[in-house]
């Protein structure tokens, strides 16, 4: 037990020395407008050099500050949190290689270093998801995995189409987009990379699927790591996406998936499926404003909602550890009386993500709401922004009700409470970021600051729909279960939403299921043995089936031989026609 603990702090102590470290580093670059380019050959071999490179400017470093601080939290959290764990230094050393693949994604201007990072993300995700290593984690292992190799495979792909250039760097490629049409190619794998990893529609299944792992990885991934890593690639290559006509799609699918998102929570009564639904509405959130060219404001997002959405799930790693791991929410309620400063972490950050005024979240949220409202969009896109923002207002309140205001429904004694002091520091630290990084990150990132010249209902739409989630979703916490199937919605209804539109049956046997037969097939017929195969077992195969094909000519011969003669005429009347 007391290695268990050291691994713990050291790692700890470790990732947050690291994290402010780096983050001195980002005030001091972007302060001096700093770029570091660093470039070293490995090897040569016949003219041919591999070369290692890393770029640390403002973005890198400010990203990478993030990730560390975060992924620090969450194992000083994961060290109560898990400490029935056996095998705990596993899990802390997965964690680790899970933090430093995503490092060296993001310092990484190679594609082939970012393929690195990219399959270490893949790998040790898949690793992390079948952690209890029952039925149900397996299946969402091996979604997540498949889900992820298509966007691998795009990644191979974009390295193989850049030898034509000379160079895998992909910051040399500015002056190609403007004269090369094969680079709308390169552009089009890079999107279709950053919608698998960041679960756009039609990829959308593997993120909810991926609950199946341990609280304080669903924190870590859906924050800053995995999800983010697809926006932080469009970022990254936010030059090829300027001209290209994929933008537009993009801009569609991320629409739809964030209106999916949202009227999915509202049917789920899963607590961390609920969250990990806010996630991927917030990521449709961050692509459909990156697929505009806004890939500043992008990035001020996916930073803040970094803090917040990590604080929310431990949030309700809590309270699921205190109700004897149990996520269902109509078990839970008056939780405000029990345990008073989780519930105080869970309301400000759930409030921040709704974009509440002078949280971290309406700094990042509102700011591009108005830029959506002066940009040249039609009436679709605009209504798919701020239907977003009304429905992640409806499943919050939703959520607040089932957990803080509804009677307790688990069983008739039960006692919890929250002096497990390890948890609420990393949660409070979490917390003070949430308050306050919004404002923070407002002065240090731009340049210059955004004034957005609106008209009053412009500005207070936000405002609006806001209210109108939050009436709503007080009046369907309010109704029981008959009032809801009377009132509300039918069953069929109900159901094709809680599933996502069928997105994860489509997923399963619509594209992973074939994957898996044809993989079953070839081990079958690997197992049997290629040489059995092809020689002795492979012949009476063929003079079987060539046997079966003789006795059918000669039992239907007299068949055939009208059949013949009928085509024979048919022909030859043609002909005739013809000249």
């Amino acid at each position: 037990m007391y290695k268990n603990m050291c691994i713990c702090y050291i790692s700890f102590f470790f990732l947050f020395f690291w994290g402010v470290l780096f983050f001195i580093f980002f005030c001091y670059f972007i302060m001096n407008d700093m770029i570091y380019f660093f470039e070293w050959e490995i090897i040569t071999l016949n003219s041919v050099m591999l070369v290692m490179s890393i770029l640390f400017d403002w973005m890198s470093l400010l990203f990478m500050s993030f990730v560390l601080l975060i992924s620090s939290v969450v194992i000083y959290y994961s060290k109560s949190y898990m400490i029935s764990e056996i095998n705990l230094n596993r899990f802390i050393i997965l964690v680790l290689f899970f933090v430093f693949s995503m490092l060296l994604l993001i310092i990484s201007p190679n594609i082939i270093s970012i393929l690195l990072g990219w399959d270490g993300l893949g790998l040790i995700s898949y690793c992390l998801v079948i952690y209890y290593q029952n039925e149900k984690s397996y299946n969402a292992g091996m979604l997540t995995f498949l889900m992820n190799r298509v966007g691998d495979v795009c990644i191979m792909m974009v390295i193989v189409w850049m030898l034509n250039y000379g160079s895998w760097n992909y910051i040399f490629y500015l002056n190609f987009m403007k004269n090369d049409f094969f680079m709308l190619y390169i552009s089009f794998l890079i999107i279709m990379a950053g919608m698998t990893k960041s679960a756009q529609i039609p990829f959308s299944s593997w993120l909810p699927a991926a609950m199946a792992a341990p609280t304080p990885v669903s924190s870590l991934v859906h924050s800053s790591t995995l999800v983010t890593a697809g926006v932080y690639l469009l970022i990254r290559f936010n030059f090829f996406l300027l001209e290209t006509y994929f933008l537009k799609i993009l801009l569609l699918l991320s629409g739809m998936t964030m209106i999916m998102a949202g009227i999915s929570a509202n049917y789920e009564f899963d607590l961390k499926k609920i969250i990990a639904l806010s996630t991927l509405s917030q990521l449709g959130f961050m692509m459909s404003i990156l697929s505009m060219g806004f890939y500043d404001l992008a990035f001020f997002h996916l930073l803040i909602h970094a803090m917040f959405k990590a604080l929310l799930f431990m949030c309700a790693g809590s309270f699921i550890h205190m109700m004897n791991d149990n996520q269902d929410i109509r078990f839970m309620g008056m939780m405000g009386n029990f345990v008073p400063l989780i519930c105080l972490c869970f309301i400000i950050s759930n409030m921040s993500l709704c974009g509440i005024p002078f949280l971290s979240g309406f700094y990042s949220k509102d700011l591009i709401l108005e830029v959506i409202s002066l940009s040249k969009l039609n009436l679709m896109i605009f209504f798919f922004y701020y239907l977003s923002v009304g429905l992640t207002m409806f499943y919050s309140v939703r959520l607040v009700f089932y957990l803080m205001i509804n009677d307790f429904n688990l069983v008739s004694i039960f006692k919890f409470f929250d002096e497990d002091y390890i948890m609420l520091k990393g949660m409070f630290f979490l917390l003070f970021m949430s308050l306050i990084s919004g404002s923070m990150m407002n002065w240090m990132i731009f340049f210059y600051p955004y004034f957005i010249y609106l008209s009053i209902n412009l500005k207070l739409m936000v405002i609006y729909l806001m209210l109108l989630g939050m009436i709503m979703g007080y009046f369907v916490s309010s109704m029981n279960i008959y009032s809801l199937n009377k009132y509300l919605i039918s069953y069929n209804i109900s159901n094709f939403f809680s599933m996502m539109i069928y997105m994860s049956s489509l997923s399963v046997y619509g594209f992973n299921y074939y994957i898996l037969n044809f993989s079953y097939k070839l081990l079958k017929n690997i197992d049997l043995g290629w040489m059995e195969y092809y020689s002795g077992f492979g012949m009476q195969l063929i003079l079987m089936n060539y046997s079966k094909y003789l006795q059918l000519l000669q039992i239907n011969n007299f068949k055939i031989y009208l059949f013949s003669f009928f085509l024979l005429v048919m022909i030859c009347l043609m002909f005739f026609l013809m000249v």
